[in-house]
């Protein structure tokens, strides 16, 4: 779905900002490198009133001192944001690296953002130090998320310092190849919910990162990029029929999380762990776990 004519994200700035690349039905150029995924025009009209004010409160909250540029990703900027069950995603990159100052302020524009939206639930903002974005030990896992994954909102355009990258094995194993390490913190956050708002919360993060790390092992294989979570399921379910049903389970959990114990227990005891031996198995352990 795409913005209305004279919305204020499709003007000069948001043409500067697409990189105008057409790709496949498999998300790659016609080098074969990946694509980048999202733009401001394909922002449904619900939401850009959203992303209008989000760019006009992080500029008067960072200030040109401290912010380098924004951007969005998820599903806002890929156009399947749905109102009221989706949640607006930032990636700050400040001049610096971030400090507890700039993380309240992250916090408190994370709550405003949220509270004056109601086609919102929830809203997250990374932050990151413009020097780790850029830095070869976060070249295959920060740098490619900024590169491929993330639609520039303000700024300077980081991704023009940094490579094309390939659906490699490379790739996945730095990506998403650290599952194994999660496993210990979901089990005591799942152990430690006492509400049903916390129990969702920790199923949509579980849910999301199962199916990227799902989806990431058959990538090189597909041949391809995709960050569709019923997509991704799919894909990853034609190369492990038996694991199929679990993933799909995943992605309906991080589309719309409930608050079961079972269904979150399911996925962080049985399939988090097979997915995560299954990873090492396949594609190694990322260089930042050795």
């Amino acid at each position: 779905m795409c913005t209305p004519p004279g919305n204020p994200l499709a003007g000069p700035e948001a043409g500067r900002h697409s990189d105008g690349v057409e790709a496949n039905d498999r998300g790659l150029r016609a080098d074969g490198t990946i694509a980048r995924e999202g733009s401001l025009d394909r922002v449904g009209e619900a939401f850009v009133p959203v992303v209008a004010a989000a760019r006009e409160r992080i500029g008067a909250v960072f200030g040109p001192d401290r912010l380098h540029s924004a951007y969005l990703y998820g599903s806002v900027p890929r156009g399947t944001a749905v109102p009221g069950v989706s949640d607006l995603d930032l990636q700050l990159a400040l001049h610096h690296a971030p400090g507890p100052a700039e993380r309240a302020d992250a916090t408190a524009l994370e709550a405003a953002l949220d509270a004056a939206f109601p086609q919102l639930d929830g809203v997250g903002i990374l932050l990151s130090g413009r020097d780790e974005l850029l830095s070869p030990s976060q070249r295959y896992d920060a740098g490619f998320f900024l590169a491929c994954l993330c639609t520039p909102l303000l700024g300077p355009d980081l991704a023009e310092r940094l490579p094309r990258y390939r659906p490699t094995s490379l790739l996945a194993r730095e990506t998403n190849g650290d599952l194994a390490r999660l496993l210990p913190g979901w089990r005591r956050a799942a152990a430690e919910a006492a509400t049903g708002a916390e129990r969702r919360a920790l199923a949509r993060r579980v849910g999301r990162r199962l199916v990227r790390t799902g989806f990431t092992l058959v990538m090189p294989r597909w041949g391809g990029w995709t960050s569709d979570l019923e997509r991704s399921a799919e894909i990853f379910g034609h190369t492990y029929p038996r694991r199929a049903g679990q993933m799909r389970l995943a992605a309906a959990t991080a589309r719309r999380p409930a608050a079961d114990p079972a269904a979150l227990g399911a996925l962080i005891e049985d399939l988090a762990p097979w997915l995560a031996d299954e990873y090492a198995a396949v594609h190694g352990v990322p260089l930042r776990s050795r």
